[in-house]
């Protein structure tokens, strides 16, 4: 038979018949005077063995051992195969949780899966713009603070969505956006009054997390994504607001 023939009654495709022989686990026949190579049944037996030592996810270079072996000596190998798989089933089984926490909370799926649900929560009422700061500044802060510290960060998240200061923030978030060219020295410095009433205390547990949390490598990162998202007068307020609270860190 041809390698058309073959692949048809193997199941496979002709490319897949030339990638075996490159690999060297289906030894490659001699040409017809046509030029069409020549197989026979125990070719067709081979791919059907190839297919199914496949099928349990055995790569093509681990498999000339067990095609030639009659000895059936596979139990190092499988054990191998067994353990990948568990680890792959353990790994999908976190990917559906993280799914469904997301789902759940009706939040993006490109957010950080710990703090998406606080983070939907933020959004609400607030301008389009705003919310992509919020969005894209967890994004950031997620991946710049690292596995160690994101704890830290998604207990903060939590403690921000609590019901007790939850008015506070979308009060304080809505006067921020509204922060602009009319804005006077007396607006801004009222809204730091009130995140500094309202916030002191949980920025202060943030700050005495152990280990403790420490982006300060990273502000310039942080600085750029402001000028570039926020107007004059929001970003002089989260400039004096870290003065201030650098302050009161200090005394």
């Amino acid at each position: 038979m041809h390698s058309g023939q073959l692949a048809r009654l193997a199941g496979v495709t002709v490319r897949a018949l030339r990638h075996y022989h490159q690999v060297g686990v289906l030894a490659e026949p001699d040409r017809r005077s046509n030029g069409y190579r020549e197989y026979d049944v125990h070719d067709l037996i081979r791919v059907l063995r190839i297919k199914r030592l496949a099928s349990l996810g055995i790569p093509l270079h681990r498999m000339p051992d067990l095609l030639d072996d009659t000895k059936n000596d596979a139990g190092e190998l499988l054990d191998e195969l067994d353990a990948e798989l568990a680890t792959r089933i353990e790994h999908l089984a976190r990917q559906r949780d993280i799914i469904a926490r997301i789902r759940d909370s009706d939040a993006a799926p490109d957010l950080p899966p710990e703090l998406a649900p606080f983070l939907a929560g933020f959004a609400a009422g607030l301008s389009p713009e705003l919310a992509k700061f919020d969005r894209d500044q967890a994004v950031l802060l997620a991946h710049l603070a690292g596995e160690d510290q994101l704890p830290h960060i998604t207990r903060f998240y939590k403690r921000l969505s609590n019901p007790d200061l939850a008015s506070a923030v979308a009060d304080i978030s809505e006067r921020f956006g509204r922060l602009g060219p009319d804005s006077t020295e007396q607006d801004i410095a009222e809204l730091i009054d009130s995140v500094a009433i309202n916030f002191t205390s949980v920025i202060e547990e943030l700050a005495a997390s152990d280990p403790p949390l420490d982006i300060s490598a990273t502000a310039d990162i942080f600085a750029e994504y402001a000028t570039d998202l926020l107007n004059e007068q929001q970003r002089r307020t989260l400039e004096k607001l870290e003065r201030r609270l650098n302050e009161s860190r200090a005394t």
